[in-house]
């Protein structure tokens, strides 16, 4: 399935450049406007080191030991409330036991999310994540499937279903051609898919991936131990 068609392409190209037109002046003091973590400002960071906080806090999660709750909200509302410098994106399921900034120990700001059942990457994800990107500045995407996930599930039984449901299943089967019926495997699979996906068919995501910009990786996050690990 493709996710590059030329209108597609032109319609996005315009809508960056002239995000990135409208946005240029208020880059100018974004020194000014760090939150409480000052480290976690886009500008400061690696991608490797964006990948690092993502995983240290998912770390002090599973350890009970949050920090990000410690922070004035207040303050950091007041001073997201112009501007956003998201340090990493996610594409998640839309699933509810799956938190993200809980998970990730993240507050306000730190964390630009897009969540669709079966964390899949169709044009709308693409194009919210090449705009954290390209625009935002964030360091790493990371693509999360997670522990008894019901979109991989019904794409993996592929049974009859009602409404729209099964517009997932087309961007699911590839995982489910190479791992299933194992639900575990699958989506273990599918996040690597996913992330393959974006990090080579984006035109935005693509050049920044390769120049060493941004990393794009696929995870799995267990739903009994709290634990995110790589794919």
């Amino acid at each position: 399935m493709s996710f590059s068609a030329k209108p597609l392409e032109v319609s996005r190209r315009r809508f960056l450049g002239s995000a990135l037109a409208g946005t240029a002046a208020t880059l100018v003091g974004a020194a000014d406007l760090l939150v409480t973590k000052p480290a976690l400002a886009q500008s400061n960071l690696t991608p490797d080191q964006a990948l690092k906080e993502l995983m240290d806090g998912n770390e002090r999660y599973i350890a009970g030991r949050f920090t990000s709750f410690d922070e004035d909200k207040q303050i950091l509302r007041d001073r997201t409330v112009e501007k956003q410098q998201p340090f990493a994106a996610l594409l998640s399921c839309a699933d509810s036991r799956v938190p993200i900034e809980i998970i990730f120990d993240q507050s306000i700001g730190e964390i630009f999310v897009t969540r669709v059942a079966g964390n899949i990457a169709t044009a709308e994800i693409i194009g919210s994540l090449e705009f954290g990107a390209a625009v935002l500045g964030t360091k790493v995407i990371m693509v999360l499937g997670h522990a008894g996930c019901g979109a991989v599930k019904a794409a993996i039984a592929n049974n009859p279903v009602p409404g729209q449901i099964s517009s997932l299943f087309p961007y699911l089967r590839p995982a489910v051609d190479q791992a299933g019926p194992d639900l575990v495997a699958t989506t273990k699979a599918n996040a690597a898919i996913q992330a393959t996906l974006l990090s080579k068919s984006s035109t935005v995501l693509a050049p920044m991936v390769k120049e060493g910009k941004l990393k794009i990786v696929g995870a799995y996050y267990d739903l009994g131990t709290g634990k995110v690990t790589l794919v």
